[in-house]
């Protein structure tokens, strides 16, 4: 996606990507961010290594749907390591997904990090903390 003039001027730095692996993990977790259910995400430290876009402290990213098209801008306000076996339940709910409950949390994600290749209990994550700027 080709982030508008607009936007790049508003928002220095700005980023654009989607949430989760497919475009329909992708609408569905950009609407909890618009609704302001979700306020948090995560990666494994692997693949946030790997990523030419990383998010950043103070950051802004435009959040995009399964079409790839702009939602809503965030802004980054924390970002810690933690360990998926570390993961609390506070940490869970403010992913936003499902019933918010810690047990749903370590499902989802444990079959997401298999898709992406790679799980286990030890495994780093990068949890990012944001809050919703403006819906597009």
């Amino acid at each position: 996606m080709v982030i508008p003039d607009v936007l790049r001027a508003k928002y220095p730095g700005v980023v654009a990507w989607p949430f989760g692996d497919s475009p329909e993990l992708a609408d569905e977790l950009a609407e909890l961010v618009i609704h302001g259910q979700k306020r948090a995400s995560c990666s494994s430290l692997n693949s946030f290594i790997q990523e030419e876009i990383k998010p950043e402290i103070g950051g802004y990213s435009i959040v995009l749907d399964g079409r790839n098209m702009p939602v809503c801008v965030i802004r980054t306000i924390s970002m810690q390591l933690v360990r998926f076996c570390d993961v609390t339940p506070a940490i869970a709910a403010a992913e936003g997904e499902g019933d918010l409950s810690l047990a749903f949390w370590q499902r989802e994600h444990q079959a997401y990090f298999t898709r992406e290749g790679f799980f286990s209990p030890e495994m780093e994550l990068i949890f990012e903390e944001f809050i919703l700027i403006e819906v597009l």
